[in-house]
């Protein structure tokens, strides 16, 4: 019995000593590696980064990214952040914006981030960049990597990333900053989130994935949502789509990434026309499963956590203006503290570039601990 009660210790004690180095390796946040990228623009140095994550269920992930910083002596206090959260770029792990060569000039504004000092912070999300399904809209897994990339980068010592960060993304990513901002206290609170931005931002998944008037864009986004989904969820795209059809989703999915300056292929105008035919007449928010993911991947203006920034084209054929503005109006119910930028035109793709002045003057203030202004009567 005492030989048995020994042994056991042993096993315990050898336990303690290897599976806390473990988990220490690959608990959230942690930096992998960090390699330098040699031809950046002029005063910036980058890294292209892998680091641990966790999705919504806990399970940890590598992901990958990009951290950019000013080419210049490390300061006395650490550089203020901000996590750029970028739009879709596709669902399949080649889609990376860090593994474009177009990385430096698709990140709007960039140039400026780094002029002002900031740590530029730009997470790949889960899938793109590693082999693994992407949770394209799927506020948490999307968010706790956006989080951890800033953890991460501030394990990189010539970036000098201070621990106070900002949140700016556009369409995919506008959605991927509201839900930093959601999570941001409870899943990281040694961090400090001081202000969220974001353009042309998804909130109501269902209504949005119904509503925008570009239909092409609309049958695109809607397959490269159902190939994603049945992808992280197991959800059988039969319940969707007939059998050509599904095969016809899915290679749009797997074949395609978005470039701004790409005309899109015979092939993929074809698919995106069959997909409009096969579509018609159905909602994605109202057919199970895909309406509860919808539901719950939507953001409640109510959680959002400090002061917001929204900027939106006022005939965006993708992202409805309408939706955009309700969230707006339901956030200021809340006697939070929100600007709303209305752009003028239908520019979908470049709505963080169209804002970015006012959206850098902003965060910049909200660095600088000023009061955070409002237009919630004009909204």
């Amino acid at each position: 019995m005492a030989i048995r009660f020994t042994f056991r210790l042993m096993l315990l004690a050898l336990a303690m000593l290897v599976f806390p180095q473990a988990a220490l390796a690959q608990s959230a946040g942690t930096l992998i590696s960090a390699d330098p990228v040699t031809e950046t623009p002029g005063g910036s140095q980058a890294w292209k980064v892998r680091y641990w994550t966790t999705d919504q269920d806990g399970h940890a992930m590598q992901v990958t990214g990009m951290v950019v910083a000013p080419r210049e002596a490390i300061p006395v206090t650490p550089r203020p952040v901000i996590a750029w959260t970028h739009g879709t770029s596709g669902v399949v792990t080649k889609c990376a914006p860090s593994l474009s060569a177009e990385f430096f000039t698709a990140t709007p504004a960039l140039g400026e981030m780094i002029k002002r000092g900031y740590v530029v912070v730009a997470p790949d999300y889960p899938g793109l960049g590693t082999d693994m399904p992407h949770p394209y809209l799927i506020g948490q897994d999307t968010a706790r990597s956006v989080i951890d990339a800033v953890r991460a980068a501030k394990q990189i010592a010539g970036a000098a990333a201070g621990s106070r960060y900002a949140v700016w993304g556009e369409s995919q990513g506008g959605h991927a900053a509201l839900w930093t901002s959601v999570i941001s206290r409870s899943y990281a609170p040694e961090l400090t989130l001081v202000g969220t931005a974001a353009a042309a931002p998804p909130t109501d998944l269902p209504a949005n994935l119904n509503s925008g008037t570009d239909l092409n864009i609309r049958a695109m986004l809607t397959a490269f949502t159902a190939y994603s989904w049945s992808q992280r969820y197991g959800f059988p795209l039969s319940s969707l789509f007939g059998k050509f059809d599904q095969g016809v989703a899915t290679r749009l999915a797997q074949n395609n990434c978005i470039s701004l300056n790409a005309k899109p292929k015979l092939g993929t105008v074809l698919g995106v026309t069959q997909i409009r035919k096969a579509l018609k007449n159905k909602d994605l928010g109202r057919i199970a499963p895909w309406a509860a993911v919808a539901r719950t991947n939507s953001v409640d203006a109510r959680a959002v956590n400090g002061p917001l920034l929204i900027a939106q084209s006022v005939n965006d054929p993708i992202v409805a203006p309408a939706i955009t503005a309700q969230f707006a109006r339901a956030r200021c119910r809340t006697g939070a503290r929100v600007q709303y930028v209305s752009l003028p035109g239908g520019d979908h793709s470049h709505s963080a570039r169209d804002s970015a002045t006012v959206t850098l003057e902003w965060i910049g203030a909200r660095f600088a601990g000023r009061p955070a202004p409002s237009t919630c009567g004009k909204i």
